[in-house]
């Protein structure tokens, strides 16, 4: 059964769909199976990986008038595409009976078939969100080293702590990813402090770089990996990726011992 990630932040501009796309690459390039979910209405995950409207997409799935369709990108990298009539699902669903358990019982026909699936949430805490929240294991909060970014990362918090409590009992803030970083600025360096300070080792070691092939890729309509492998947005990416399996993926004690052993 596939781990599910979800993505969130209800700020925009924060290299969420960014993380979501080159997350899901670099995992593949670490030998996994991935299924991206565009979730957001905006449609941004669609456009940025060049996929052309596909008849059924996460709408129509999420209105019952289809299953889950993915389109390859590449091999064993999948997409659920999003389209502009998302925008009306939070109205259209509202009167439906178990409506936060809708796309978890989506989920159920193509879990098995991927070791990750990883959701890009839209910027808003309304009922997409909760459905993702609901059907997720853990929670990664792209957060843009800016002073502003910080506002209203408690109230994620607190959203994700009462979705675990009512609905999602497994659901965990599995990490925070700093993005947009540069490390010559006394700012950013100060909020990722401040980001330490309130998530402690939640926060991830890796940060990613504000590197212009991170911008340019999405107009070419690919992943960093496809676009430009040896940038430092594709080494950040790959490394975040070594610690989220670290995370998602720990190693057997007796692996590990062995390998202190040969060392």
């Amino acid at each position: 059964m596939g781990k599910i990630i979800s993505l969130l932040n209800h700020k925009g501009g924060v290299g969420k769909t960014t993380s979501a796309i080159n997350i899901g690459a670099g995992l593949v390039e670490l030998g996994r199976k991935v299924l991206l979910i565009d979730l957001d209405p905006q449609a941004n995950l669609t456009l940025s990986l060049g996929v052309p409207r596909q008849k059924n997409t996460i709408y129509e799935a999420l209105r019952g008038e289809s299953d889950l369709e993915p389109y390859e990108c590449k091999e064993n990298f999948h997409i659920i595409t999003s389209s502009l009539d998302l925008s009306g699902a939070e109205m259209e669903l509202i009167n439906e009976a178990g409506r936060e358990y809708i796309l978890k019982e989506l989920f159920a026909t193509v879990e098995d078939d991927y070791d990750y699936i990883i959701i890009d949430c839209p910027p808003s805490l309304g009922l997409l969100t909760l459905n993702a929240l609901t059907s997720s294991d853990v929670v990664y909060i792209p957060l843009q080293t800016e002073f502003l970014a910080l506002q209203g990362v408690a109230k994620i918090k607190q959203i994700v702590d009462k979705v675990r409590f009512r609905l999602n009992k497994q659901l965990q803030i599995g990490g925070v990813i700093a993005t947009m970083y540069d490390g010559r600025k006394v700012l950013n360096r100060d909020v990722v402090e401040t980001i330490h300070k309130y998530f402690k080792d939640k926060v991830f070691n890796t940060k990613i770089r504000n590197t212009v092939a991170l911008a340019e890729a999405p107009s070419q309509r690919k992943d960093i990996f496809s676009y430009s492998r040896s940038s430092n947005g594709a080494k950040d990416y790959l490394a975040l990726c070594h610690e989220i399996l670290e995370r998602l993926e720990p190693k057997p004690v007796e692996e590990v011992l062995e390998q202190k052993d040969q060392a």
